[in-house]
């Protein structure tokens, strides 16, 4: 038996059983499980979309707050621990007409600094050796600050001038060519018939009106999250042994390699999460420097949009291809305003570095970072604005 990966064993996945499934038939897994990954989509938002527009808005009409939406863009995403999941189900709510692209860019952001927890838990695992959960931490937290950062900096900027939607718009209007009423594909052909698959089949059984509606919608939801793990697993499984060499391998090479480097393998494994969380031991064990591993992030944090987009060959409209724009710009954009500038960019890592020294002289400070910065902030903001 294979020897399992040690960065990712740290990392907290565990070892992997031998491979016994061949790499064209796990690779042709994943292409059955994006394509329902997409009747997922589709299910979510046809759910909402048959409860009747004015049920639908009603339920998401207090988002039309920016703080919160970016709330429960953070919330959502904590909650499920993937961002993928979250900015997937936004894209189709936006594409099936039930939100705005306004009211969705704050879940967007808020999706980007919600899913950084996962690399706060992976560090909580050094707690026990001092130097070690320092170093951890401190790269776990830098990417949090950067989110933080980029949606403190971008959000009254996209409020004051909408300049992200706008730019999603022209781009989509290059991107599509069509009359404008509708967004057609042979691929959402083929979503919009296994969509009326299983509605037929829910209707067989019985089901009609809201209770109809409200079964397609969570069968949606349920079907997004596990089409999303087992892409995500069975890709990482495919990877895995070749992701800590490619990660070396971007060392010395200059950041912006690191950020190829991270965009590369976070598309690769459909999960920023991954990428991230795998930076977090080889950091805490000295392998890598926390100057190494913020250009990684980064480009995690760019690599993980693409889900986005995928979602939006399901989506109804084109405004799903717009706020999944809206979610690449917004990362794109974050990194050019702060990596190329030295000042800048040692802004979150000296940030992280002063939360990770004193929490680890006081575990405490780690509650509190986390109370504030995904409760009280996303809170005191929608109460200010309420």
């Amino acid at each position: 038996m294979k020897n399992p990966d040690p960065a990712a064993a740290a990392a907290g996945f565990g070892a992997e059983t031998p491979r016994r499934v061949p790499p064209t038939l796990r690779l042709l897994l994943v292409f059955v499980l994006l394509y329902g990954f997409l009747v997922a989509i589709k299910l979510m938002g046809g759910g909402i979309a048959m409860m009747g527009k004015e049920t639908s808005k009603g339920l998401f009409s207090g988002v039309s707050n920016p703080f919160a939406g970016l709330g429960l863009g953070v919330l959502a995403t904590v909650l499920v621990q993937s961002s993928s999941t979250t900015t997937s189900t936004i894209v189709s709510l936006v594409g099936s007409g039930v939100l705005t692209v306004r009211s969705a860019v704050p879940m967007i952001m808020g999706a980007n600094i919600g899913t950084t927890v996962t690399n706060t838990l992976v560090s909580v695992g050094h707690v026990r050796r001092s130097q070690e959960f320092e170093r951890a931490l401190a790269a776990a937290t830098v990417h949090d600050f950067f989110n933080v950062l980029c949606v403190s900096l971008l959000l009254p900027l996209e409020l004051m001038t909408g300049f992200l939607s706008k730019t999603a718009t022209s781009l989509t209007d290059v991107l599509i060519v069509s009359d404008g009423a509708t967004y057609k594909s042979p691929i959402k052909k083929a979503v919009k018939a296994a969509f009326n698959v299983v509605v037929d089949a829910l209707e067989g059984l019985g089901l009609s009106g809201t209770p109809l509606a409200i079964t397609v919608g969570l069968l949606g939801v349920a079907l997004t999250f596990l089409c999303l793990i087992f892409i995500t697993r069975n890709m990482r499984v495919m990877i895995s042994s070749r992701l800590e060499r490619v990660i070396n391998n971007a060392l010395g090479k200059g950041g912006w390699i690191g950020i190829l480097i991270g965009i590369m393998v976070t598309i690769s494994v459909q999960s920023s999460s991954i990428t991230t969380s795998l930076l977090v031991p080889m950091c805490a064990a000295g392998v890598l420097t926390l100057e190494n591993a913020f250009p990684i992030m980064l480009g995690a944090n760019i690599g993980t949009t693409v889900t986005a987009l995928l979602a939006s060959l399901a989506a109804d409209s084109s405004a799903g291809l717009t706020i999944a724009l809206v979610h690449t710009l917004f990362n794109l954009v974050g990194v050019v305003v702060f990596y190329p500038f030295p000042r800048l960019r040692r802004i979150p890592i000296q940030l992280a570095r002063l939360l990770a020294t004193k929490a680890s002289r006081r575990p405490a400070w780690l509650l509190v970072y986390v109370g504030v910065v995904f409760i009280l902030i996303p809170l005191g903001g929608w109460l200010l604005l309420r």
